[in-house]
């Protein structure tokens, strides 16, 4: 493969994960309405350049993982949990997503969590098949959890060991 390599995001990588994120919105995994300027930062209080990993080929950014704590409790602060995840349409199929998630699990391990979940909606056949590649079970469903583009979509909650 081209020059790929995968590092912690930096502030100045938030218009260009900004463009990538609004470029890629679907149904298929947004639960949000589509992006309409004036647009938000990609980077917020909650979720900054550190809680996110991005790929790099040929020197662009074509996606990136967030990761992140399920809830606030200290009781669960073993668990990550990836809290967003995207490879640019036009490099899919390159095995970029497969390193993505590997690369988030590690990252997961070096900050001491025992576990990982996630959650993706029903219909998203790509996403699901990718994470049980990589050993994602499923773990509930919330059926009908959200209304999207006028039909109901199950919410898939998934996760696996580290």
């Amino acid at each position: 493969m081209s020059d790929m390599h995968i590092r912690t995001a930096r502030p100045e990588d938030d218009d260009e994960l900004a463009r990538l994120d609004r470029a890629a919105w679907s149904t298929l995994h947004a639960v949000q309405p589509r992006p309409e300027p004036p647009y938000e930062p990609f980077f917020n209080d909650r979720f900054g350049p550190h809680d996110h990993l991005v790929v790099e080929l040929d020197g662009r950014i074509v996606g990136y993982v967030k990761l992140g704590y399920p809830t606030p409790l200290l009781v669960n602060a073993h668990v990550r949990q990836i809290q967003g995840f995207l490879v640019a349409e036009e490099v899919r199929g390159r095995g970029i997503g497969t390193r993505l998630i590997r690369a988030a699990m590690d990252e997961a391990r070096r900050q001491g969590a025992r576990r990982i979940t996630l959650r993706v909606l029903g219909h998203n056949t790509p996403a699901r098949k990718l994470y049980e590649s990589e050993g994602f079970v499923i773990e509930g469903v919330l059926p009908g959890e959200f209304l999207i583009g006028g039909a109901y979509v199950d919410d898939v909650l998934m996760g696996r060991p580290l």
